[in-house]
């Protein structure tokens, strides 16, 4: 047995860390030349070799004039991603709960709410579009492409939410019954205090999908355009590193988000486990 412990790595081993390295160099090369070259001088180029060391292209950002509206776009991604996460958290919370008690058509309403995912987002786009012109609605950002988005974000919000209460062990709700807790203070007190890690991964879902969605916004969001859209519109009349530096911006916001979200659950967790250890503490002097 020492032997096999010890012995040469089989062929496999070296096949999947050479095909690992692979992806993450052509996951994470591309971007690490993107971020760099985002921080040229005012002469710098599309391409190696860098030209100087500067932040000239990130104020360039939000002169209109030059770059396009990234200022705006900017805002409007990050209002609309706030409000798609804060929907996604409410009515997945509340789908959740409801399908906890079986009723009659719940697989039909269930595979109805998931189908979106399969569908091109493209034709949702359009299909949002063209709807709201022929009821005489102009589509906007907020509007029509906050519905599209939905379309998107809901079914990832219900398939999370479905497993984090799947697993939720409801003798802790029967012990708050119990002790005379009402239905308000068991859902308030108990269930989603234990659930909320969950409920933060689906907002992180909500506002991260939001914040990077493309097609479905397209032909919804009507004459302003979201930063997806505005990047796409600046890959064919921006010639410059100012479109690397959307990308280092978009990702540095983009990880200040996932690092905020992961904070929180650790915070919960570790008072979660201070909280345990105090009761085990009392129940063990009495």
């Amino acid at each position: 047995m020492a032997s096999l412990r010890h012995g040469p790595r089989p062929w496999t081993f070296y096949a999947l860390a050479t095909f690992f390295a692979l992806f993450v160099l052509f996951l994470y090369g591309p971007m690490i030349v993107i971020y760099v070259l985002s921080f040229q001088g005012p002469n710098g180029g599309m391409t190696f070799p860098i030209n100087g060391f500067s932040l000239h292209w990130f104020k360039a950002l939000i002169e209109q004039e030059r770059t396009g509206d990234i200022a705006g776009a900017f805002r409007r991604s990050l209002v609309l991603a706030c409000i798609v996460g804060a929907l996604t958290v409410l009515l997945s919370v509340m789908a959740g709960l409801g399908f906890r008690r079986r009723f009659r058509g719940a697989s039909f309403v269930f595979y109805m709410a998931i189908a979106s995912l399969i569908m091109p987002g493209l034709f949702v786009s359009l299909g949002i579009g063209i709807g709201f012109q022929m009821l005489g609605i102009a589509p906007a950002w907020y509007t029509s492409a906050l519905g599209a988005q939905l379309t998107w974000t809901l079914p990832y919000g219900l398939l999370i939410m479905f497993a984090v209460l799947g697993r939720f062990n409801r003798a802790y709700e029967e012990a708050a019954t119990d002790l005379g807790a009402s239905n308000w203070q068991r859902l308030t007190q108990v269930t989603l205090p234990i659930v909320l890690p969950g409920i933060i991964g689906v907002a992180l879902f909500g506002f991260t999908l939001s914040y990077d969605e493309f097609p479905r916004t397209l032909l919804a969001a009507g004459s302003t355009n979201t930063l997806p859209l505005e990047i796409w519109a600046m890959t064919t009349n921006v010639t410059s590193p100012a479109l690397y530096a959307v990308g280092t911006v978009t990702t540095i916001v983009s990880f200040i988000v996932i690092a905020a979200a992961l904070t929180a659950i650790a915070l919960i967790e570790r008072r979660r486990l201070r909280r345990i250890s105090a009761a085990e503490r009392t129940i063990g002097e009495d």
